[in-house]
């Protein structure tokens, strides 16, 4: 089995006007909505370097210039906070700042869809493999979930890894559905997907979810695709036809998703973190379950 070319790039979607999250999202972007001390779209980037992102490639849209202001430098900020004794605040704004570095921006013009965001990061990736993360997702893991991907891609010689999770089958019309064979632990070797399939209708209870690993081949793809459910480019559709053409796998991550679209989830979110963090899970603990006493007293 040859080896496969390096996975260097990474694209984050990040185009979305966060509507659900209106009006806080009219001022701050959803992606800058924090989790704990960092805002989502920083730990997304943080998980791409992880797996071994050298590029990251972030697809925005107009309006969301604080998106580029949270990575920017800030070296007046990073001294003023040295000089109040606050190192350790210093060092994680540097740190946001150093992620800059790697990132290269580029806009959507308009809301088409993920495959759509997808395309307007062709010309930045160029002719190698990439992989997608999502945004609005949040995968908490003890191997980085796009690490996985990564790893998952090298055992099989190269090709596109889809990451999934199973749904229950009432759930499958939310997702892109998969079905395949099962190659190995957690792995699967796919021929079809479904975006949003009909209740009753779907392939296997296996969602796509929220990470990709996709060869530059799904650009020729997604240049060919029409608009699917909501009138908009699918994602799911373009890697479909690519897997008559070049083996598409899936792998079933360890780790759990968070999604991040809506206020109850991402409050789930705030929530999952603190409880793995060991300066708020003691406390967080002993306020729920005061809560829980109110409620049932």
């Amino acid at each position: 089995m040859s080896n496969p070319p390096s996975v260097r790039t990474a694209v984050i979607p990040a185009a979305g006007l966060g509507t659900r999250f209106l009006p806080a999202a009219k001022a701050v972007p959803k992606e800058l909505m924090p989790i704990l001390d960092r805002p989502a779209l920083q730990w997304i980037v943080e998980e791409a370097v992880a797996a071994g992102a050298e590029r990251i490639i972030i697809v925005t849209s107009a309006g969301k210039e604080a998106l580029r202001r949270h990575f920017a430098p800030a070296p007046e900020l990073e001294q003023r906070l040295a000089d109040d004794g606050k190192g350790d605040l210093a060092a994680a704004v540097a740190a946001a700042g150093a992620l800059g570095h790697r990132i290269t921006w580029v806009e959507q013009p308009q809301q088409k869809g993920l495959g759509d965001a997808v395309l307007c990061a062709a010309a930045a990736v160029g002719e190698e493999p990439f992989l997608v993360l999502l945004g609005d997702a949040l995968i908490r893991a003890e191997v980085p979930c796009s690490k996985q991907l990564v790893d998952a891609y090298h055992r099989v010689g190269g090709g596109s890894v889809i990451g999934l999770r199973p749904v229950p089958l009432e759930r499958t019309p939310r997702y892109g559905i998969v079905a395949g064979t099962a190659v190995g632990d957690c792995l699967f070797k796919l021929h079809d997907l479904v975006e949003k399939p009909h209740l009753g209708s779907a392939p296997s209870n296996l969602a796509i979810a929220g990470r990709y690993l996709l060869t530059p081949g799904i650009f020729r793809e997604l240049r060919q695709t029409r608009p699917g459910v909501g009138g908009e480019i699918q994602l799911t559709d373009a890697i479909r036809a690519l897997l008559l053409r070049e083996p598409v796998h899936g792998l079933v991550y360890d780790g759990e998703r968070h999604d991040l679209g809506n206020p109850l989830d991402y409050l789930d979110a705030v929530v999952a973190y603190a409880l793995d963090h060991p300066d708020y899970a003691a406390r967080l603990r002993h306020r729920l379950a005061g809560q829980r006493e109110k409620a049932e007293s």
